[in-house]
């Protein structure tokens, strides 16, 4: 499931949703476009999305370039650096090239994600 991930006026990335959480990955994906605006927390950037799912395969640890889902605040994550999440987070995909563009992310910026 290819994505695209877009920063309002800034640039866009390409990524993959995975199978380590193929319920969350495959649900998001069948909602897509999804769109909100961005928050910042350390490296990562996240923004609510209009989903309640629960968790799947929940995971205390990202690794740089992971997508997530974060049951609690219905929130869509970006993990661009080496922070990790505040709390267990559904991870669901990576980002394939231009990591660095979320470096350039402020909040409120307006992120829109499409099927690729």
């Amino acid at each position: 499931m290819e994505i695209e991930i877009e920063v309002i006026g800034k640039g866009k990335v390409k990524a993959i949703l995975d199978n380590r959480n193929p319920y969350t990955a495959r649900t998001i994906y069948e909602n897509l476009p999804l769109e909100g605006e961005a928050n910042l927390w350390l490296h990562e950037i996240y923004f609510d999305v209009p989903l309640k799912l629960d968790y799947e395969n929940p995971s205390s640890t990202t690794e740089k370039g992971d997508l997530s889902y974060w049951p609690p605040g219905s929130a869509f994550c970006i993990f661009y650096g080496g922070s990790q999440p505040a709390s267990d987070v559904n991870n669901i995909g990576k980002i394939k090239d231009n990591l660095e563009l979320f470096f350039d992310v402020e909040n409120d910026d307006k992120i829109v994600i499409r099927k690729f």
